[in-house]
């Protein structure tokens, strides 16, 4: 927003006092650019600013004599306010401390996918888990906590599924992980929050140069432009190797406290860490995301090929994280789990439409069967839990099939190795 003021002997020599009339009626944020012949507006308008907790933006001799001064006027409090996707993570961190540095209010928020490990980890509930706090530990609320970042955590785990994982425009990495979709969808989200709240600025932790695929400049370009926020989008590690953006340029952010950061070395990370005390965080690229895990991907290719109509529920995606997954057939899938944790997990998806598998005396692990099974599938299935039993060397062993309602009982024989080999995903 832009308002003359008149080039006039009566406006000066107290351009000032017109100033502060016209700044009271603007709207929090709002730009305003002063003409005057007084020289002494260069002086005076930094000064009311500083008193004001106005942003000085500068100025120009437009002619002999006369000058132009623009400033923005303060926010809530006089403070820049700054939203971050923070992960929890080192980069992320770091970006966001860069700018608490400076006077700005940093605000946070997460976005859950479904497709973190943590999360599950806290689902399953393992006694070896629970004895590691760190394991099963949200870090992003763990460094929302430590630096005093309001966080806001938001589920978007059924539009991520359908929009990014399922259709990725830009493809996938090794695995089945759509990263620059993934970003896209994310500042996407941020960006009409931060328009939601009032928030000028939106950040990352993004490192220039530092991942092979989605953080090499030019992907960071597209990334930014397909999100639309260019020229908007901040990422205070890598700032001073990147374009200057409009909250540097117009003085909301001072680009000189910014950081250079770029490459896959983090030393430059790791003592901007040691700068700002934080030394308690993540092994750097360890990552928690399913996407980006090869056994993961392979399962899921598995359930989208055998899904004819493409729509999978959020359902069938949880029950992926969980056991040893085989496939009997287009129209069937049985999982066992691998402990007590995951079959006591699986025993809680039972009902009248899945299918719970489990050796008579209770001795081995418990498995569910997916899709529509016929007679054959169902007695493989039976094979199946046999193996994955302590009576695995036994010529036959009894099998209970259950459903919610209903319960029978049959003896096999338990699967061999090869057969296992044949059906394992």
């Amino acid at each position: 927003m832009g308002r003359e003021l008149d080039t006039t002997g009566t406006f000066c020599p107290v351009p000032i006092l017109k100033t502060g009339r016209i700044m009271k009626e603007l709207a929090p944020g709002a730009k305003l650019t002063v003409l005057s012949d007084d020289s002494g507006i260069l002086t005076d308008m930094p000064d009311f600013c500083a008193a004001h907790g106005h942003a000085y933006l500068g100025s120009s001799e437009e002619a002999a004599g006369v000058f132009r001064v623009s400033i923005r006027k303060k926010r809530d409090g006089g403070r820049t306010r700054a939203l971050g996707l923070l992960s929890g993570g080192l980069d992320s961190t770091l970006a966001a401390r860069l700018l608490q540095d400076q006077g700005v209010e940093v605000q946070g928020v997460h976005f859950s996918t479904g497709f973190c490990m943590v999360d599950h980890r806290r689902a399953l509930s393992r006694p070896a888990d629970l004895e590691e706090p760190e394991r099963v530990r949200n870090q992003a609320l763990k460094v929302a906590g430590e630096h005093t970042i309001p966080l806001e955590v938001i589920d978007v785990a059924d539009e991520y599924l359908e929009t990014v994982v399922l259709n990725p425009k830009h493809g996938y990495g090794s695995a089945f992980n759509p990263c620059i979709d993934c970003r896209i969808f994310m500042l996407r989200k941020a960006d009409e929050l931060a328009r939601e709240q009032g928030i000028d600025v939106v950040f990352t932790g993004e490192v220039v140069g530092q991942r092979p695929k989605s953080q090499q400049r030019a992907t960071l370009d597209l990334i930014e432009q397909e999100a639309g926020m260019e020229g908007r989008l901040l990422r205070p590690l890598s700032a001073r190797h990147l374009t200057e953006t409009e909250a540097e340029a117009d003085g909301r952010i001072d680009r000189d406290r910014l950081w250079h950061a770029h490459g896959r070395s983090r030393k430059e990370q790791f003592d901007l860490a040691n700068r700002f005390g934080v030394d308690d965080f993540p092994t750097p690229g360890g990552g928690c995301c399913y996407l980006a895990d090869h056994n993961f991907a392979r399962r899921i290719r598995d359930l989208v090929a055998h899904s004819p109509s493409g729509s999978i529920a959020r359902r069938s995606i949880l029950l992926l994280k969980v056991g040893r997954h085989l496939r009997l057939g287009y129209n069937a899938k049985v999982v066992f789990g691998r402990d007590e944790a995951e079959s006591t997990f699986l025993a809680r998806e039972v009902r009248d439409e899945v299918w719970g598998v489990h050796v008579t005396d209770g001795r081995g692990s418990f498995g569910i069967i997916e899709g529509a099974p016929d007679r054959t599938r169902l007695e493989t299935a039976a094979a199946l839990a046999a193996r994955y039993s302590r009576q695995r060397g036994c010529e036959r062993v009894k099998v209970d099939l259950i459903r919610e309602k209903s319960r029978e009982s049959l003896e096999v024989v338990p699967a061999t190795e090869d057969e296992l080999r044949e059906w394992v995903i």
